[in-house]
Order: C-alpha cells, then sequence, then structure tokens
C-alpha cells in the first residue's frame, strides 16, 4: 500500500469501527493517527481476525485492551463481564466480522471488492498476529472511555 492509498482505505474501516461500537455496545471510538506496524505484536489482550478474498487478498484485526472489550461486550449482552471468557471470544469473532462486513461495503464503493473469510480469535497476553500477506501493515489506534483498541489492515 502507499501513503495516498491509505489514506483512501482508512476511512471505510473508521467509519465502520464506529459504526458498530455505537450500534451495537454504545461505546464511542475516537480514531487516533494511522501508522504502518512493523513487528507482530498484538497492542492489546484479545484479537479477532479475518482473511479478505477479491480483488486483492489480505487480512483485518481488531485487537482489544482487555478493559475496552469487557466494557463493550457489557454493552453488548447488557450485563456486566469481568472476566475473559466465552461471551468474550464469541463477541470478538461477532464484533470483526461486523467491522469485516461494513467496511468492505465502504471498499466496495470505491471500486474494490472483498468477501470475507470466517474469523478466527487469539486470546493472552503478548499474544502475536500473523497477517497472511507481506505487506505493510496498516493500523489504525483507537480510544474510548473504557480503553484502547487498534484495527491493523494488510491488503497485498
Amino acid at each position: 500500500m502507499n501513503v495516498k492509498e491509505d489514506v483512501r482505505i482508512v476511512k471505510p474501516f473508521l467509519n465502520a469501527v464506529q459504526s458498530v461500537l455505537s450500534m451495537m455496545a454504545m461505546v464511542e471510538a475516537t480514531p487516533g493517527k494511522p501508522y504502518i506496524k512493523k513487528d507482530s505484536q498484538a497492542v492489546g489482550d484479545v484479537t479477532g481476525i479475518i482473511s479478505l478474498s477479491g480483488d486483492r487478498n489480505g487480512t483485518i484485526s481488531v485487537t482489544f485492551s482487555e478493559a475496552c472489550i469487557l466494557r463493550v461486550v457489557s454493552g453488548m449482552l447488557g450485563e456486566e463481564i469481568t472476566e475473559m471468557g466465552a461471551e468474550i471470544r464469541d463477541a470478538v469473532g461477532e464484533l470483526t466480522n461486523m467491522i469485516s462486513g461494513q467496511a468492505r461495503q465502504g471498499l466496495s464503493a470505491l471500486g474494490t471488492k472483498f468477501d470475507g473469510g470466517i474469523p478466527s480469535v487469539i486470546m493472552g497476553k503478548n499474544h502475536t498476529i500473523s497477517h497472511i500477506c507481506k505487506e505493510p501493515i496498516l493500523a489504525i489506534p483507537f480510544s474510548t472511555a473504557c480503553g484502547a483498541f487498534t484495527v491493523e489492515v494488510s491488503l497485498e
């Protein structure tokens, strides 16, 4: 991805993340400055990752801090969730799928068509994320009142 393309593809992801979290969990997410990520270390405690195929191939991941995802899932379920368990795993997979779907709709409007795979979820402190292509990884950090999360995009 080049800088001009980075700017073009960021907007559908920003819109998707903000829309999904607001609608599903009543959480307002504020984007930070996108950057090129140089390593595979996750910047959080739980990651949902989904493959993309179509006009281009790649992956999208969403990594949440524990505090953030506990609040998000509590908002989604309407009850307080205090432990990283099955509810968190399921919700992160669903959130990743929904963010991917909305972002793909936005990218389609720009002329790039994608199909999404089935999301996988990785839990645990200090885990790593392996994107399937060797292209640069565009990371978009977000902050919320309850913690941080990061969206990563890597497209051929």
